[in-house]
């Protein structure tokens, strides 16, 4: 979706890409961040979000996006194992132009796992340039 707020469709999805829940990582993270939290339980809340923020950016980078001004209604639905590869989507829910040169584009954000089932979803408020 790298467009221009005045482009930007309410009810637009964009595909975020993916990525696994790289086993060696996944014991580094547990290790430096959530020391006691088993690698049995899957990846734990804190690298499920490091994962969607990893996703945002990238897909993000081309986009004329100028500011993210929150990151709301942030909720986790599971803890995906060591292999599990998540992919990420966005579904533009509002917009409203700001001024002659920008405007604030509201998104529901959802990490999803191989089978489909919601791992993660959050709220964004972002500004683009018209």
């Amino acid at each position: 979706m790298p467009a221009p707020f005045d482009d930007i469709q309410i009810g637009q999805v964009v595909h975020l890409g993916s990525a696994p829940v790289e086993p060696a990582a996944l014991a580094a993270f547990i290790e430096a961040f959530t020391p006691g939290w088993g690698v049995e339980h899957g990846a734990p809340d804190a690298m499920v979000y490091a994962i969607w923020s990893r996703l945002d950016a990238a897909a993000g980078a081309a986009w004329p996006q100028t500011k993210r001004l929150g990151v709301d209604a942030v909720r986790w639905m599971r803890n995906p194992p060591a292999g599990e590869t998540l992919r990420g989507r966005m579904t533009v829910m509002a917009k409203d132009p700001v001024g002659d040169g920008k405007g604030i584009v509201i998104a529901q954000h959802d990490l999803l796992d191989e089978a489909g089932r919601l791992v993660f979803s959050c709220l964004t408020r972002s500004v683009f340039s018209r």
